[in-house]
């Protein structure tokens, strides 16, 4: 089950550069002016303890109530997730309880025993509270987008919290290209059914079937973000934020427990209170890299494109989600 979760396979190029958006190598011609009304990103190229809190604070709302910090905790095996050391500093000042839910492809996470001796074994459950958000059950969460979903299918305990951080590893991923806060909130925060439904462009919840229906890689993006919105309006669209950092970049992403070496240096950590914004630019700072012996962006780049995967940004755009273009601003030069 797991190849199968490995194979889907489309070519597209497609690419955008930092603040509005251009293809890459095509930094010579005018930039557009950003809107004043534009979403802002922000940027520091440290990624500590430290530098998480400080570009949390930065966004201006607090995380307040029952806080859900939505990570993946990583595929027994891997060893690129964002540890448990990194994130403790932002999940203490926020009273924060890491959430996850089940995998839908086997390994060790689908099952829930197995996906708890994983959490144990990542370290996150000695430092954190955890919770395992479709141990109990699933519950669905309507869709502003039905072109391809009826409703979204989530862990039950969802309904427990407040507030959500999205604290995504930005990195590589064998079927949607790349894997940012879009997927973290939407393939992120569905149970294992609710994976399947996704993945499988709302044909079937079962798990074991949804491999069987992976041919329409644009209706599964869309499918992604329509799930993603879904659990934006879920808080409101003012009791949620995003965070991307981009450390580890393989081309393949925490859920693989077998991920390829990175090819690309760290780059750093970029946040917003606009969940295609954050993504967005963390795809420009990739497609605009230069790269140096020992630090080349070209695998990545190629898997994103071999699975469309920036047209993400642009279907979630198109339904309102949030925008492509933004301000930047780079919290190291202030």
């Amino acid at each position: 089950m797991k190849k199968l979760f490995l194979m889907a396979t489309i070519a597209l190029a497609a690419a955008t550069t930092a603040c509005t958006p251009t293809t890459k190598n095509s930094a010579a011609e005018a930039p557009e002016p950003v809107a004043e009304d534009a979403p802002v990103v922000y940027f520091t190229k440290e990624i500590t303890p430290e530098s998480l809190v400080k570009i949390y604070k930065a966004l201006g709302r607090e995380a307040t109530g029952r806080v859900a910090v939505k990570i993946s905790t990583g595929e027994g095996g891997n060893t690129h997730y964002l540890k448990p050391t990194l994130i403790r500093n932002l999940v203490e000042e926020v009273k924060g309880t890491i959430v996850e839910c089940c995998t839908a492809y086997g390994g060790t996470r689908q099952d829930k025993a197995l996906h708890w001796q994983t959490i144990h074994e990542h370290g996150f459950d000695s430092l954190f509270t955890v919770d395992l958000m479709d141990e109990e059950g699933e519950m669905q969460i309507p869709v502003a987008d039905s072109t391809h979903l009826k409703y979204d299918i989530v862990g039950d305990h969802l309904r427990n919290y407040d507030f959500m951080i999205n604290l995504a590893h930005f990195k590589g991923h064998a079927m949607g290209g790349f894997g940012g806060v879009l997927k973290n909130a939407s393939i992120g925060v569905a149970s294992t059914n609710g994976k399947a439904y996704i993945h499988s462009v709302g044909i079937t919840t079962d798990p074991e079937e949804c491999w069987n229906h992976t041919d329409d890689q644009d209706g599964f993006l869309e499918s992604m973000a329509a799930a993603a919105q879904a659990v934006h309006n879920y808080f409101g669209g003012e009791r949620i934020l995003y965070i991307d950092v981009m450390n580890n970049m393989s081309v393949d992403c925490d859920c693989d427990g077998n991920a390829a070496r990175p090819e690309l240096l760290d780059m750093g950590i970029m946040a917003s209170l606009d969940p295609v914004a954050v993504d967005q630019a963390c795809l420009d700072k990739v497609f605009n890299h230069k790269a140096a012996e020992g630090d080349n962006e070209q695998p990545l780049i190629e898997r994103i494109n071999r699975q469309h995967g920036t047209y993400i940004t642009e279907y979630a755009e198109k339904i309102g989600l949030g925008s492509k273009t933004y301000k930047l601003i780079n919290l190291d030069e202030e």
